[in-house]
């Protein structure tokens, strides 16, 4: 019912998932990561715990191999699902149930891992593959949305669209980004939207978050809420509008 990018940025070490599907809130079970740990996407007829337990072990040390051996060799269940995991030191394994609904399947390159169920065929997994590796330079949000948009544009879940979704972590537990479309027509163009919309002021002031290095964060943030007021400013000479829908300031 879904398909999926499981990656990591060679250039900052950044772990990211992003996942579209004719389904509900899709985004509130595929994706679990954490920053130097790994990143999986569990899917087709789901088991959260994949996710979950799969992280924890991870967090222990386990290969992205033995992470699916051993979720997949206790379920019954295993034969109706997916999953695909990447490591901290880039190893990457896949899982496909033999009963998950057709077109199911995997590929892999370097650094990243496509999967897919219920799709509209291989091509699916195969163009959102390509247009990732074809994505090298980009920043690495806009890389995996437009990976995903290529792989809709292949045909993407056959039963339609619904939801989308978008995490990336840094180096932290917590997500330096986290956005979801939980109920829409068109869920990855509204996904780019709200990209746009963090782009104008969130994921500035992401950068004063605390860190494991740092827990106090920036406490001076007057560079960040300058660089803000400077995008905004060049906005409003170029006329674009906010992609934002927020109302207006009371």
């Amino acid at each position: 019912m879904t398909y999926s990018i499981v990656a990591r940025d060679r250039e900052t070490g950044q772990f990211g998932v992003a996942v579209a599907s004719r389904f509900f809130a899709v985004g509130a079970v595929v994706p679990h990561m954490a920053g130097g740990i790994g990143a999986i996407a569990t899917q087709a007829f789901i088991s959260p715990l994949y996710g979950t337990d799969g992280l924890e072990m991870l967090k222990r040390g386990a290969s992205a191999r033995e992470v699916v051996d051993a979720v997949t060799g206790r379920d019954a269940g295993a034969h109706s699902r997916q999953l695909h995991v990447m490591d901290v030191r880039g190893g990457i394994a896949a899982f496909t149930g033999e009963k998950c609904v057709d077109w199911a399947g995997h590929v892999q390159g370097e650094g990243v891992s496509v999967a897919g169920n219920m799709l509209a065929g291989p091509q699916v997994v195969r163009e959102t593959l390509a247009a990732y590796e074809a994505g090298e330079g980009m920043p690495f949000a806009e890389r995996l949305l437009a990976a995903m948009e290529a792989g809709e544009r292949a045909g993407g879940d056959k039963r339609g669209r619904q939801s989308a979704a978008l995490r990336i972590h840094r180096g932290e537990a917590y997500p330096w980004i986290d956005i979801r479309t939980d109920d829409h027509a068109d869920p990855l163009a509204e996904l780019r939207r709200l990209l746009a919309v963090a782009g104008e002021r969130y994921l500035h002031v992401a950068e004063t978050l605390p860190t494991s290095d740092n827990v106090s964060g920036m406490l001076d943030r007057s560079v960040i809420d300058l660089r803000i007021a400077e995008l905004e400013d060049r906005r409003k000479a170029e006329g674009r509008a906010s992609a934002s829908h927020a109302s207006p300031p009371r």
